[in-house]
């Protein structure tokens, strides 16, 4: 079953900008913070970036200044502007609520979309 898809990834060279897009099946009003994630081959999944519902954000140390998370509730959307991109940032994202519980997102991870970025 698709709840969430995620979209915007590709190919850029290092310095460039992407922004991704995650579409929400259903109201991400309760949900607190909703996140993005990433994992690059051969690694565990990771929290990249978070937003509250109320603006509040945080940040992964290598991402902040270059990275901005957002939402917006009424159209079930989060999103993720990435700029100043590095070759290090490659990897598929992937959004969910923080923490991706069970009861909620957590059982449907989207496909992700894939960024790669070349020196």
């Amino acid at each position: 079953q698709v709840r969430l898809v995620e979209s915007g990834g590709g190919l850029v060279q290092a310095g460039g900008s992407l922004r991704l897009s995650c579409a929400a099946a259903r109201s991400i009003d309760s949900i607190v913070a909703m996140g993005w994630y990433s994992q690059a081959p051969g690694k565990q999944r990771e929290l990249v970036a978070t937003v509250t519902s109320g603006g509040l954000t945080k940040y992964v140390d290598s991402v902040k200044g270059r990275f901005t998370v957002s939402r917006d509730n009424a159209k079930n959307m989060v999103y993720l502007q990435m700029n100043s991109l590095r070759p290090e940032d490659t990897a598929t994202y992937y959004c969910n609520a923080d923490p991706p519980l069970p009861g909620e997102f957590g059982a449907y991870w989207g496909q992700g979309t894939q960024v790669t970025v070349s020196s």
